[in-house]
């Protein structure tokens, strides 16, 4: 491959939305992050044709689930226990995006929604709410916590390069669903814990070493306001990994 590595970014689609402006700049922190670490970031939302879909597909190189509102909880197999705004076209959008990431064999990232996401798809569950780990309607500073990172995870390689049995760091908190040790989807490894009123929560998810690179974070990373600059060396881990190869036909070339 040349050039900088094409990455398909799900967002909220902002048609016909009063806060069209607050969306569209969270938006563009995601790709601003991307773009820093060399990659080449391309959005969809649900608004996007099959066409832009399949065109997008074909050529991703990497894939990020970025932040939104909550998934159908249809899509775990669970009667709606506090889901609220939940867009049904938009996981439409990602189920499709995972089976094209899943077929190419190629690096995804998923942020807060998109932390849930993966794990919903990979076959595990969410608890629908938890107390205090979001602050207002989310766009206002964010509730902070410590994040303890499990030693020796890949995440722990990326945050601690020069210690990765190095143990927490201060992560923002903008969501009110969770994943709980029994919720985690099979195949997946908790990378990272926080506390909380319902116990401690899985806020960290990694595919085990030596499968394709699959991380999931419930904090958002892209938020360089109130992150740790630590989350930097993640991106560009991400960035770097979708650098590689991708599953063309069944084939590596």
């Amino acid at each position: 491959m040349t050039g900088p590595p094409r990455i398909v970014v799900t967002v909220t689609a902002t048609a016909n939305r009063m806060d069209a402006e607050t969306i569209r700049t969270r938006i563009w922190r995601y790709g601003d992050a991307i773009r820093r670490h060399g990659g080449d970031p391309f959005m969809l939302d649900a608004t996007s044709s099959g066409a832009e879909r399949e065109a997008a597909f074909a050529a991703m190189e990497g894939l990020v689930l970025s932040g939104g509102v909550d998934m159908d909880p249809v899509r775990y197999g669970r009667p709606n226990r506090g889901s609220v705004d939940v867009q049904p076209d938009r996981d439409e959008l990602e189920a499709q995006a995972w089976s094209a990431a899943e077929r190419r064999d190629v690096p995804a990232l998923g942020i807060c929604r998109g932390f849930q996401v993966i794990n919903v798809l990979m076959g595990g569950s969410l608890l629908q709410h938890v107390d205090g780990h979001r602050a207002g309607d989310g766009t206002g500073p964010p509730v902070r916590h410590p994040l303890r990172v499990a030693p020796g995870t890949r995440l722990a390689r990326m945050l601690f390069p020069d210690d990765a049995e190095a143990g927490a760091v201060e992560v923002n908190s903008f969501h009110h669903q969770a994943v709980r040790a029994a919720d985690l989807a099979p195949g997946l490894v908790a990378s990272g814990w926080a506390p909380s009123p319902a116990g401690d929560l899985v806020e960290a998810i990694e595919s085990p070493g030596g499968a394709r690179l699959v991380l999931g974070l419930q904090c958002h990373p892209e938020r360089t306001d109130s992150t740790s600059p630590a989350f930097e060396r993640l991106w560009s881990a991400f960035v770097d990994a979708c650098r590689r190869p991708v599953r063309r036909s069944g084939q590596r070339h």
